[in-house]
């Protein structure tokens, strides 16, 4: 039997982006799959959260960097109600090199970086397609690492430009059935980054993307899911778009005025 409400997967969502994600999912009345990859205690307490909201929520281990999680992925949510609405790719991953170390590299960093950052979403596109309605909407967390070319290191900026280029290529071959955009956030504020980077830089990097940003602050989680479900919405008119979401950061303050105090 088919669910009444819509249902929503989300990769990488015992956390971050994708665990305020599918809070705000849940409050609005969606079924949520939360998929995550480590983090079994963080997944099932986001299920509780979307619970609590009044939706039938799982949790599914999985790396999505595999073909067959991504199937199986669907899959569940298929088994369970009976339809798929939404997708959100948000798993992420990077190690932390500055873009100087350039001998820090190693292949096998590109390979694991993109296996979740760029081909994860494109398996999980094709597996959901196949079982999405007209109307349907996939959101890809991107970056703006992809545009700008800086980022915690040179396998993650070039994997989130691939998914920016990715977004593009599934808006037009899914459309006019399945709507295809994606967000990209500047620095988002958390454990993700705070445990990357350590205490102590990771204050002092948010502080400097807060004073360079025009409105002065980092975004949350809850910025980015904001977004994300905006571009969810079947009244969202949108597809292929790389929606910047980052305080202004990119675009950057402006000299000041001549004679300006």
């Amino acid at each position: 039997m088919s669910s009444e409400r819509p249902v929503a997967l989300l990769t990488g969502a015992a956390s971050g982006v994708g665990a305020a994600t599918a809070r705000l999912l849940a409050g609005k009345g969606y079924q949520v799959l939360v998929n995550y990859h480590r983090s079994a205690a963080r997944a099932q307490s986001v299920v509780a959260q979307c619970q609590a909201l009044g939706a039938d929520a799982l949790a599914v281990q999985g790396d999505v960097a595999l073909d067959s999680v991504c199937v199986d992925l669907v899959g569940n949510a298929i088994a369970r109600w009976g339809r798929l609405d939404a997708v959100v790719n948000s798993a992420a991953s990077t190690k932390f090199i500055p873009l100087s170390n350039l001998d820090g590299v190693q292949a096998d960093d590109f390979q694991a970086i993109f296996g979740t950052n760029a081909v994860g979403p494109f398996q999980m596109a094709r597996a959901a397609a196949r079982h999405m309605a007209a109307g349907g909407a996939i959101v890809n967390v991107s970056s703006v690492a992809g545009q700008t070319g800086t980022g915690s290191s040179f396998p993650y900026v070039l994997s989130k430009a691939a998914l920016n280029a990715l977004t593009l290529g599934l808006a037009r071959t899914l459309a006019p059935r399945i709507r295809v955009n994606a967000v990209l956030p500047g620095m988002i504020s958390g454990r993700w980054m705070q445990e990357g980077l350590g205490d102590a830089v990771y204050e002092r990097v948010k502080a400097q993307f807060a004073e360079s940003s025009l409105l002065g602050q980092v975004a949350t989680p809850e910025h980015i899911a904001s977004a994300i479900v905006w571009l969810l919405d079947p009244m969202c008119l949108m597809t292929g778009q790389l929606v910047v979401v980052d305080g202004g950061f990119t675009l950057g303050r402006p000299p000041a005025a001549a004679g300006a105090k």
